[in-house]
Protein backbone atom coordinates (compact mmCIF):
# COMPACT_ATOMS: atom_id res chain seq x y z
CA UNK A 1 0.00 0.00 0.00
CA UNK A 2 0.86 3.79 -0.43
CA UNK A 3 2.21 5.49 2.68
CA UNK A 4 3.55 9.11 3.28
CA UNK A 5 7.15 8.02 5.47
CA UNK A 6 9.43 10.04 7.20
CA UNK A 7 12.41 8.71 8.36
CA UNK A 8 13.93 11.76 10.00
CA UNK A 9 12.41 15.16 11.84
CA UNK A 10 12.76 18.17 9.46
CA UNK A 11 11.14 20.41 7.40
CA UNK A 12 8.05 19.18 4.80
CA UNK A 13 10.56 17.86 2.44
CA UNK A 14 10.99 14.93 4.71
CA UNK A 15 7.94 13.27 4.02
CA UNK A 16 8.23 10.90 1.23
CA UNK A 17 5.61 8.84 -0.48
CA UNK A 18 6.16 5.13 -0.04
CA UNK A 19 4.75 1.49 -0.84
CA UNK A 20 4.76 -0.48 2.24
CA UNK A 21 3.54 -3.68 3.76
CA UNK A 22 -0.50 -3.47 4.41
CA UNK A 23 -1.44 -3.86 7.91
CA UNK A 24 -3.16 -7.07 9.12
CA UNK A 25 -6.08 -6.65 12.22
CA UNK A 26 -5.03 -8.37 15.48
CA UNK A 27 -8.23 -10.11 16.88
CA UNK A 28 -9.60 -7.19 18.24
CA UNK A 29 -8.47 -4.75 15.55
CA UNK A 30 -10.14 -3.61 12.27
CA UNK A 31 -8.66 -3.05 9.23
CA UNK A 32 -9.90 0.28 7.37
CA UNK A 33 -9.46 1.93 4.06
CA UNK A 34 -8.50 5.49 4.46
CA UNK A 35 -10.70 7.86 2.12
CA UNK A 36 -9.72 11.10 4.01
CA UNK A 37 -7.11 12.30 6.51
CA UNK A 38 -6.39 15.64 7.64
CA UNK A 39 -3.12 17.67 8.49
CA UNK A 40 -3.18 18.97 11.89
CA UNK A 41 -1.08 21.34 13.50
CA UNK A 42 -0.10 18.65 15.81
CA UNK A 43 1.56 16.52 12.86
CA UNK A 44 3.44 19.78 11.90
CA UNK A 45 4.74 20.06 15.22
CA UNK A 46 6.22 15.89 15.53
CA UNK A 47 7.41 16.20 12.01
CA UNK A 48 9.50 19.17 12.74
CA UNK A 49 10.63 17.44 16.31
CA UNK A 50 8.70 16.13 19.27
CA UNK A 51 8.88 18.33 22.72
CA UNK A 52 11.95 20.24 20.86
CA UNK A 53 14.33 17.44 20.67
CA UNK A 54 14.59 15.02 17.01
CA UNK A 55 18.05 13.83 17.40
CA UNK A 56 16.73 10.41 17.08
CA UNK A 57 14.39 8.57 14.36
CA UNK A 58 10.77 9.05 14.54
CA UNK A 59 9.26 5.70 16.53
CA UNK A 60 6.45 5.84 14.06
CA UNK A 61 7.27 6.43 10.40
CA UNK A 62 3.54 7.68 9.28
CA UNK A 63 2.21 10.72 10.62
CA UNK A 64 -1.56 11.20 11.15
CA UNK A 65 -4.41 10.61 13.79
CA UNK A 66 -7.16 11.18 11.93
CA UNK A 67 -9.34 9.44 9.24
CA UNK A 68 -12.61 8.63 7.59
CA UNK A 69 -12.89 5.48 5.60
CA UNK A 70 -15.05 1.95 5.31
CA UNK A 71 -13.89 -1.43 7.33
CA UNK A 72 -12.36 -3.82 5.02
CA UNK A 73 -11.49 -6.74 7.64
CA UNK A 74 -12.05 -7.29 11.28
CA UNK A 75 -10.78 -9.25 13.85
CA UNK A 76 -12.39 -12.19 15.22
CA UNK A 77 -13.04 -10.77 18.86
CA UNK A 78 -15.03 -7.50 17.53
CA UNK A 79 -18.56 -6.79 17.21
CA UNK A 80 -18.95 -3.29 16.86
CA UNK A 81 -18.17 -2.74 13.25
CA UNK A 82 -18.33 -5.38 10.20
CA UNK A 83 -16.44 -5.06 6.94
CA UNK A 84 -18.41 -2.29 4.80
CA UNK A 85 -18.96 -0.17 7.50
CA UNK A 86 -17.94 3.82 6.77
CA UNK A 87 -16.61 5.12 9.75
CA UNK A 88 -14.77 7.95 10.84
CA UNK A 89 -12.05 8.71 13.97
CA UNK A 90 -8.80 9.71 15.85
CA UNK A 91 -6.33 6.96 16.43
CA UNK A 92 -4.70 8.57 19.16
CA UNK A 93 -1.08 10.59 19.47
CA UNK A 94 0.70 7.42 20.83
CA UNK A 95 -1.10 4.57 18.15
CA UNK A 96 1.02 2.37 16.68
CA UNK A 97 0.05 3.27 12.81
CA UNK A 98 -0.53 6.82 11.30
CA UNK A 99 -3.49 7.76 8.82
CA UNK A 100 -1.35 9.22 6.15
CA UNK A 101 -1.92 5.59 4.42
CA UNK A 102 -4.28 3.50 2.27
CA UNK A 103 -5.15 1.52 5.63
CA UNK A 104 -4.78 1.62 9.01
CA UNK A 105 -5.72 -0.82 11.72
CA UNK A 106 -7.12 0.47 14.77
CA UNK A 107 -9.10 -1.51 17.71
CA UNK A 108 -12.17 -1.88 17.83
CA UNK A 109 -13.13 -0.43 20.90
CA UNK A 110 -11.14 2.66 20.05
CA UNK A 111 -12.45 5.97 19.05
CA UNK A 112 -13.81 4.94 16.18
CA UNK A 113 -18.09 5.56 15.17
CA UNK A 114 -19.95 5.31 12.26
CA UNK A 115 -19.71 8.16 9.51
CA UNK A 116 -22.20 10.51 9.80
CA UNK A 117 -24.76 9.89 7.03
CA UNK A 118 -25.35 13.43 5.71
CA UNK A 119 -21.19 14.06 5.32
CA UNK A 120 -18.75 13.07 2.67
CA UNK A 121 -15.90 11.49 4.22
CA UNK A 122 -13.82 14.67 3.97
CA UNK A 123 -16.34 16.92 5.87
CA UNK A 124 -16.46 13.60 8.63
CA UNK A 125 -12.57 13.36 8.95
CA UNK A 126 -12.77 17.54 9.75
CA UNK A 127 -14.91 16.69 12.71
CA UNK A 128 -12.66 14.61 15.43
CA UNK A 129 -9.64 17.22 15.84
CA UNK A 130 -11.66 20.46 16.77
CA UNK A 131 -14.40 18.49 17.82
CA UNK A 132 -12.93 16.08 20.28
CA UNK A 133 -10.79 18.66 21.59
CA UNK A 134 -13.12 21.48 22.09
CA UNK A 135 -16.05 19.42 23.69
CA UNK A 136 -14.65 18.45 26.76
CA UNK A 137 -13.66 22.10 27.04
CA UNK A 138 -17.05 23.36 26.38
CA UNK A 139 -19.23 20.85 28.25
CA UNK A 140 -17.60 19.83 30.69
CA UNK A 141 -14.76 22.19 32.01
CA UNK A 142 -16.51 25.47 30.98
CA UNK A 143 -20.15 23.83 31.82
CA UNK A 144 -21.33 26.17 28.98
CA UNK A 145 -25.31 27.12 29.32
CA UNK A 146 -28.16 29.00 28.14
CA UNK A 147 -27.90 32.34 29.03
CA UNK A 148 -23.93 32.92 29.58
CA UNK A 149 -21.39 34.90 27.31
CA UNK A 150 -18.42 33.23 25.89
CA UNK A 151 -15.61 34.12 24.38
CA UNK A 152 -13.92 31.87 21.54
CA UNK A 153 -10.35 32.98 20.83
CA UNK A 154 -8.51 32.07 17.45
CA UNK A 155 -12.79 31.16 16.19
CA UNK A 156 -11.44 30.75 12.71
CA UNK A 157 -9.03 27.44 13.78
CA UNK A 158 -9.82 23.56 13.92
CA UNK A 159 -10.20 23.57 17.53
CA UNK A 160 -11.97 27.40 17.55
CA UNK A 161 -14.36 26.92 15.10
CA UNK A 162 -15.76 23.87 16.91
CA UNK A 163 -15.71 25.82 20.08
CA UNK A 164 -17.68 28.57 18.33
CA UNK A 165 -20.22 26.06 17.32
CA UNK A 166 -20.81 23.62 20.00
CA UNK A 167 -20.82 27.07 22.31
CA UNK A 168 -23.61 27.90 20.60
CA UNK A 169 -25.44 24.39 20.69
CA UNK A 170 -25.24 24.29 24.39
CA UNK A 171 -27.08 27.96 24.95
CA UNK A 172 -24.31 30.77 25.10
CA UNK A 173 -23.96 34.32 23.63
CA UNK A 174 -20.89 34.15 21.60
CA UNK A 175 -18.03 36.17 20.93
CA UNK A 176 -15.42 34.89 18.33
CA UNK A 177 -12.01 36.38 17.86
CA UNK A 178 -10.58 36.13 14.91
CA UNK A 179 -8.52 37.63 11.74
CA UNK A 180 -9.74 39.85 9.24
CA UNK A 181 -10.19 37.59 6.63
CA UNK A 182 -11.91 35.09 8.65
CA UNK A 183 -14.76 37.50 10.44
CA UNK A 184 -17.22 36.37 7.59
CA UNK A 185 -16.42 32.91 8.36
CA UNK A 186 -16.87 32.81 12.57
CA UNK A 187 -20.32 34.47 11.72
CA UNK A 188 -21.64 31.43 9.53
CA UNK A 189 -21.00 29.26 12.12
CA UNK A 190 -23.27 31.14 14.35
CA UNK A 191 -20.79 33.75 16.22
CA UNK A 192 -22.92 36.55 17.34
CA UNK A 193 -19.92 38.82 17.38
CA UNK A 194 -16.71 38.59 16.15
CA UNK A 195 -13.74 40.84 17.02
CA UNK A 196 -11.16 41.31 14.34
CA UNK A 197 -8.16 41.08 17.05
CA UNK A 198 -6.16 43.05 14.15
CA UNK A 199 -8.17 45.80 14.71
CA UNK A 200 -9.23 45.56 18.82
CA UNK A 201 -7.95 44.08 21.86
CA UNK A 202 -10.83 42.11 23.13
CA UNK A 203 -9.60 42.45 26.78
CA UNK A 204 -9.41 46.88 26.75
CA UNK A 205 -12.84 47.04 24.61
CA UNK A 206 -14.61 46.84 28.74
CA UNK A 207 -16.71 43.61 27.56
CA UNK A 208 -16.64 40.60 30.14
CA UNK A 209 -17.51 37.30 29.65
CA UNK A 210 -18.29 34.15 31.98
CA UNK A 211 -15.99 31.76 29.74
CA UNK A 212 -13.18 32.79 27.92
CA UNK A 213 -11.82 30.00 25.47
CA UNK A 214 -8.22 30.81 23.85
CA UNK A 215 -8.68 27.93 21.26
CA UNK A 216 -4.66 29.05 20.18
CA UNK A 217 -2.93 29.60 23.38
CA UNK A 218 -2.43 33.36 22.77
CA UNK A 219 -3.50 34.59 25.68
CA UNK A 220 -3.34 34.36 29.21
CA UNK A 221 -4.90 33.95 32.32
CA UNK A 222 -3.80 37.31 33.39
CA UNK A 223 -4.31 39.19 30.99
CA UNK A 224 -8.20 37.96 30.58
CA UNK A 225 -8.63 38.27 34.11
CA UNK A 226 -10.58 41.46 34.33
CA UNK A 227 -12.47 40.55 30.94
CA UNK A 228 -13.83 37.96 33.14
CA UNK A 229 -17.58 38.22 35.52
CA UNK A 230 -16.40 37.48 38.81
CA UNK A 231 -17.18 33.78 38.97
CA UNK A 232 -16.01 33.87 35.22
CA UNK A 233 -13.70 30.63 33.89
CA UNK A 234 -10.33 30.60 31.47
CA UNK A 235 -10.11 27.72 29.55
CA UNK A 236 -7.22 27.64 27.23
CA UNK A 237 -5.67 24.50 25.13
CA UNK A 238 -2.22 25.43 25.42
CA UNK A 239 -1.55 26.69 29.12
CA UNK A 240 1.44 28.61 29.97
CA UNK A 241 3.69 28.17 33.39
CA UNK A 242 1.61 31.48 34.78
CA UNK A 243 -1.53 29.70 33.64
CA UNK A 244 -1.11 26.88 35.09
CA UNK A 245 -0.06 28.50 38.80
CA UNK A 246 -3.07 30.30 38.46
CA UNK A 247 -4.79 27.12 37.73
CA UNK A 248 -3.42 25.79 40.95
CA UNK A 249 -4.41 28.61 43.12
CA UNK A 250 -7.60 28.81 41.86
CA UNK A 251 -8.51 25.11 42.30
CA UNK A 252 -9.90 25.91 45.69
CA UNK A 253 -12.38 29.61 45.80
CA UNK A 254 -15.52 30.77 44.23
CA UNK A 255 -13.83 33.87 42.22
CA UNK A 256 -12.41 33.59 38.38
CA UNK A 257 -10.92 30.74 37.88
CA UNK A 258 -8.57 28.73 35.15
CA UNK A 259 -9.06 25.54 33.84
CA UNK A 260 -7.30 23.43 31.20
CA UNK A 261 -8.21 19.41 29.66
CA UNK A 262 -5.72 16.95 28.42
CA UNK A 263 -8.01 16.19 25.85
CA UNK A 264 -5.21 14.00 23.86
CA UNK A 265 -4.45 12.03 26.97
CA UNK A 266 -8.33 11.30 27.65
CA UNK A 267 -9.15 7.16 27.81
CA UNK A 268 -10.40 5.84 24.27
CA UNK A 269 -13.63 4.88 25.59
CA UNK A 270 -14.36 8.31 26.64
CA UNK A 271 -13.24 9.66 23.28
CA UNK A 272 -15.38 7.45 21.57
CA UNK A 273 -18.21 8.57 23.46
CA UNK A 274 -17.87 12.39 22.51
CA UNK A 275 -17.64 10.89 19.12
CA UNK A 276 -20.60 9.38 18.70
CA UNK A 277 -22.17 12.38 20.48
CA UNK A 278 -20.79 15.09 17.97
CA UNK A 279 -21.96 11.84 14.88
CA UNK A 280 -26.03 12.92 16.60
CA UNK A 281 -24.57 16.87 16.66
CA UNK A 282 -23.72 16.15 12.77
CA UNK A 283 -26.55 14.63 11.44
CA UNK A 284 -29.45 17.32 12.89
CA UNK A 285 -27.07 19.79 11.55
CA UNK A 286 -25.87 21.62 14.85
CA UNK A 287 -22.27 21.61 14.11
CA UNK A 288 -20.36 21.52 10.12
CA UNK A 289 -16.91 20.80 9.04
CA UNK A 290 -15.23 24.00 8.64
CA UNK A 291 -12.43 22.73 5.53
CA UNK A 292 -9.79 25.41 4.31
CA UNK A 293 -7.92 23.25 1.79
CA UNK A 294 -7.91 19.36 0.27
CA UNK A 295 -5.44 18.02 -1.21
CA UNK A 296 -4.52 14.58 -2.07
CA UNK A 297 -2.45 12.27 -0.97
CA UNK A 298 0.11 13.09 -3.51
CA UNK A 299 0.56 16.50 -2.19
CA UNK A 300 1.50 16.03 1.15
CA UNK A 301 3.99 18.14 1.50
CA UNK A 302 2.50 21.21 0.18
CA UNK A 303 -0.38 20.52 2.43
CA UNK A 304 2.47 20.48 5.02
CA UNK A 305 4.19 23.87 4.14
CA UNK A 306 -0.01 25.52 4.05
CA UNK A 307 -0.22 24.33 7.62
CA UNK A 308 3.17 25.59 8.58
CA UNK A 309 2.30 28.70 7.92
CA UNK A 310 -0.41 29.17 10.69
CA UNK A 311 -2.89 30.66 8.34
CA UNK A 312 -5.75 27.60 7.99
CA UNK A 313 -9.16 28.18 8.60
CA UNK A 314 -10.51 25.08 10.30
CA UNK A 315 -9.00 21.87 8.23
CA UNK A 316 -6.73 21.02 5.58
CA UNK A 317 -8.30 17.43 4.64
CA UNK A 318 -6.21 14.98 2.52
CA UNK A 319 -7.92 12.94 -0.17
CA UNK A 320 -7.02 9.11 -0.87
CA UNK A 321 -7.11 7.42 -3.80
CA UNK A 322 -6.90 3.50 -4.08
CA UNK A 323 -5.66 1.50 -6.72
CA UNK A 324 -8.50 -1.10 -7.32
CA UNK A 325 -6.34 -3.74 -9.15
CA UNK A 326 -3.32 -3.30 -6.48
CA UNK A 327 -5.92 -4.28 -3.83
CA UNK A 328 -7.58 -6.86 -5.42
CA UNK A 329 -4.37 -8.52 -6.08
CA UNK A 330 -3.57 -8.69 -2.67
CA UNK A 331 -6.42 -10.18 -1.42
CA UNK A 332 -5.77 -13.16 -3.80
Amino acid sequence: MKAVIYERYGPPEVLQIKEVAKPVPKDNEVLIKIHATTVSIEDSDIRRAPFGGGSGKPRNPILGTLLAGEIEAVGRSVRRFAPGDQVYGFTGFFGAQGTYAEYTCMRGSGCLAIKPANMTYEEAAAIPDGGLTSLPFVRNVGKVRPGQKVLVNGASGAVGSAGVQLAKYFGAEVTGVCSTANLELVKSLGADQVIDYTQEDFTQNGQTYDVIYDAVGKSSFSKCRDTLTPRGVYMTTVPMPGDMLHMLRTLIGWGRRVRFAATGLMRPARKRKDLEFLTKLAEAGEIMAVIDRVYPLEEIVEAHRYVDTGRKKGNVVITIEHDDLADRSEKK
